[in-house]
């Protein structure tokens, strides 16, 4: 790195703080700006951070110091917002999902070559010392030939803490595209790319209730599935079943587990930067512990890999790419939910480059 990165954050709701807690921390990034439709907010966002500059997202994106547009807008706006950054000639890094459709992803993608800027998205959790560890055991050899995976994420849904929880039950959300990137990425970067998908999808309630915050008490309408089970053959020739639901009274998050010819993994939660990696040998009775060496940030992991990235000119991890994919095999879950049917996952991306052994996000380039 030469001199940090400029970076303007665009929305400035409740996952702000977690990305800006970390971004301001990296010698190698430098928040330049904090934007949001709400002028107030920005201000608050940027005083609270010690960000020199609170302004509209059209002239942050504008700011001559502004190289990077990070994108933590609603689901519905990452697309318009990120080809506003790209039309300014900003590399743009998404919020999940990449894009609500395959049409706008694509869209923004070619609009990204076209201008010669990069894109990312998130969840960057995969750059974890948790998932990196898995990523790196798995390659090793550690549980034989990958063969099978079960992923299961099991809540009562966001709406009994979250003070406005609405966009989490509309297009672009419930737990298949609200949770499903962080266990699709996972298994993207321990498989590779999937290839075929078999899903079916319910919905157990019309409304839902507010539970706490200044309007709870509230109803709003429930406008996707909130429970989608899927199954999924990847290109590689593993096999995944997944279950996503906001409809169980037992809330259990977080389970991965991958078996292999020789062994079977316990992963960490995709939805963290750290955790226990555990492996259980064919013919064993006991887990083991392994260690688990790297960074536990957290978010603004695969913002930090992109400025350097862009500064020494080589690829960065967490790739548009990779997001598209991600949200093209949600799709096509949720395609294969409505048709009952088995689907072909149209698109396909390079399983990301893990992380050097030691890669300090304070110290150096990786």
């Amino acid at each position: 790195m030469t001199s940090p990165l400029g970076v303007a954050i665009v929305g400035c709701g409740t996952i702000s703080h977690q990305y800006l807690s970390n971004l301001t921390t990296f010698p190698d990034v430098r928040v330049v700006a904090c934007a949001d439709l709400d002028p107030d907010r920005a201000r608050e966002v940027a005083s609270r951070y010690g960000v020199p500059v609170a302004t509209t997202p059209e002239r942050a994106m504008a700011h001559p110091d502004v190289e990077l547009v990070v994108n933590l807008t609603i689901p519905s706006a990452h697309a318009e917002v990120a080809m506003a950054a790209v039309g300014a000639g900003r590399h743009v890094y998404n919020e999940k999902p990449f894009t609500l459709d395959r049409e706008s992803g694509a869209e923004l993608t070619r609009a990204a070559e076209a201008a010669g800027v990069r894109l990312g998205s998130a969840p960057d959790t995969f750059l974890g010392a948790g998932l990196q560890t898995a990523a790196r055991l798995v390659a090793e050899g550690a549980i034989g030939t990958p063969l099978t995976a079960l992923t299961l994420l099991q809540t009562p849904g966001p709406e009994a803490w979250h003070h406005s929880p609405e966009f989490l039950f509309q297009r672009g959300a419930g737990p298949l595209f609200d949770m499903g990137p962080y266990y699709l990425t996972a298994l993207v970067t321990l498989f590779g790319p999937a290839g075929r998908v078999a899903a079916m999808a319910r919905r157990a309630r019309e409304e839902r209730i507010i539970g706490s915050g200044p309007r709870a008490g509230t109803r709003f309408a429930v406008e996707v599935p909130t429970h989608t089970a899927a199954l999924l053959e990847f290109a590689a020739g593993q096999a995944a079943t997944m279950m996503f639901t906001f409809d169980s009274p037992l809330h259990r998050a977080g389970f991965v587990e991958i078996t292999g010819t020789e062994a079977t993994m316990e992963v960490p939660d995709p939805n963290t930067f750290g955790g226990q990696v555990r492996l259980r040998r064919a013919g064993g009775d006991e887990w083991i512990a392994l260690p688990t060496p790297g960074t536990t940030a957290g978010r603004g992991l695969g913002v930090l890999d992109m400025a350097q990235a862009i500064r020494a000119g080589r690829p960065h991890r967490a790739t548009g790419e990779l997001g598209l994919h991600v949200l093209d095999t949600m799709l096509t879950i949720a395609e294969s939910a409505e048709r009952a049917e088995f689907l072909k996952v149209g698109s396909t991306c390079p399983r990301p480059d893990p992380l050097p052994e030691g890669w300090d996000p304070v110290k150096g380039d990786g």
